[in-house]
């Protein structure tokens, strides 16, 4: 990993822009957007749609070749609904599309490409209009979603439970457990004693986490210099590991 070489208030600035960005752009197009948000490029984070929710200490990584989509298609104006609780990691390629309800917990991770939707948005036979029936995905607290993971319609995923790589659920995934396969099915079963610390306990109080992050950058960048910064930007071989 490469050492960052910029001086600690150039830093700053550019996390102070990131952060006007959110507030203009992002946090307007969202029911509800907690404190202490996170969110890498948030240019490349969509969100559409009505009543969506977002905790505290939303962790997002857009790219641009992998953008995070968020969004409520409900089957009339200002319905559906998402849900996304606090500390929740949002990794590029995230996709979480919405008809009726969607509820993520607290502390929920997702790696990249992993998809969630209530819905098949339209039948096998009638190709233009969704089915009537109503089916919500609820994923539980510090739940972890891995690379290209899907939850489909009507499934609830239980607290700490992991669901691997390119898996894809049908059916309800008990708490605790580890799903994997097409149809997911469950591989191995959680101690939930021998699990440690969460993304919510990490996060519990959002701004003293932010606090010590930002001491963190003072500390880490103190002895870079504006003109070694600028340096290593003109010329790239200059950079070195830190």
């Amino acid at each position: 990993m490469r050492a960052d070489l910029r001086p600690y208030w150039v830093k700053k600035a550019w996390l102070n822009c990131r952060e006007a960005w959110i507030n203009y752009f992002l946090k307007p197009r969202c029911a509800s957007l907690g404190p202490c948000p996170n969110i890498m490029n948030p240019w490349w984070v969509d969100v559409s749609g009505n009543n969506i929710h977002i905790g505290h200490s939303f962790t997002a990584v857009g790219e641009a070749s992998q953008r995070i989509k968020i969004g409520v298609w409900g089957r009339e104006q200002g319905s559906g609904c998402i849900r996304i609780g606090d500390a929740v990691l949002l990794s590029p390629g995230v996709r979480i599309a919405c008809s009726d309800e969607i509820t993520i917990g607290d502390g929920v991770m997702m790696a990249n490409g992993a998809y969630v939707t209530d819905s098949d948005w339209h039948g096998l036979y009638d190709r233009v209009a969704r089915p009537d029936a109503v089916t919500p995905v609820r994923i539980g607290d510090n739940a972890w979603l891995g690379d290209g993971a899907k939850v489909l319609k009507g499934v609830t995923v239980g607290e700490n439970s992991v669901v691997a790589a390119g898996a894809v659920v049908t059916r309800d995934v008990p708490a605790n457990t580890v799903v994997a396969g097409n149809p997911a099915v469950v591989i191995k079963e959680l101690d939930p004693a021998e699990l440690g610390q969460t993304r919510l306990d990490l996060y519990r109080d959002p701004y003293a986490t932010a606090d010590f992050y930002d001491a963190v950058d003072r500390q880490v960048l103190a002895g870079n210099t504006l003109l070694g910064w600028l340096w290593s930007c003109l010329y790239p071989a200059a950079r070195r590991e830190g």
